[in-house]
């Protein structure tokens, strides 16, 4: 009996990559400079704001000028949280098998709240999901094992009957960590030098589509 589904958020639960991209390119149309391949883009934003800024202006954080860049991007992204973010194709259905069977779900991110609250909001889940852990919530970020049992216990949840499912290998970390069943997802940000087999996940799945059959065997 699953106790509760757990997600990571971006690459994960729902596809944040676009909106990333506006802005990054955004930012470089503003300098007359040409756009990144969204290839690049998709594979880098699990890295967070300063790998998008080094990707983008081929900085390295201490440099002079990259402070400002991140923060720029950062102040454009929050005004651009959700022009083209959505969940993944067939999630909508994975949350409604969870709901129609009374199993919580929640969301455990390495996003701050700032911007993962207003997403919520703006996508209409934000009364869904019966947990929302940042790291703003926690001391230790994934791939520790608290914000994961903190959602649990925010849930009434026991975390060995939990399931947790991300796209980049310190989720999985976090999953067996916290004694949960892991679900590794490649159609997320994953690099092609970290493949997600090598993640030692418990499952993994191509599509979200997948994943109502897994969690119907558990």
């Amino acid at each position: 009996m699953i106790s509760a589904l757990l997600f990571d958020l971006d690459g994960t639960l729902i596809d944040t990559a676009p909106d990333f991209a506006l802005v990054l390119n955004g930012m470089r149309r503003r300098r007359q400079l040409s756009d990144i391949p969204f290839e690049d883009i998709h594979a880098t934003v699990s890295e967070g704001a300063r790998a998008l800024v080094e990707l983008g202006f081929k900085l390295n954080e201490g440099d002079e000028g990259f402070e400002a860049l991140r923060q720029e991007l950062l102040d454009d992204y929050l005004q651009n949280l959700s022009q083209q973010s959505r969940l993944y194709t067939g999630m909508e259905d994975v949350l409604s098998w969870a709901e129609s069977r009374d199993i919580p779900w929640g969301i455990v991110t390495n996003k701050p709240a700032r911007y993962a609250e207003p997403l919520l909001r703006d996508l209409k889940l934000a009364e869904r999901c019966a947990s929302l852990v940042c790291p703003d919530h926690v001391k230790q970020r994934k791939p520790h094992p608290e914000p994961i049992l903190l959602a649990c216990a925010q849930m009434n949840a026991n975390a060995a009957t939990a399931v947790y499912v991300g796209d980049h290998r310190r989720d999985i970390e976090a999953g067996k960590n916290a004694g949960s069943t892991t679900v590794a997802c490649t159609y997320g940000y994953i690099h092609s030098s970290d493949p997600a087999p090598s993640w030692g996940a418990d499952y993994t799945i191509e599509t979200a589509s997948e994943l109502v059959p897994i969690l119907e065997t558990l």
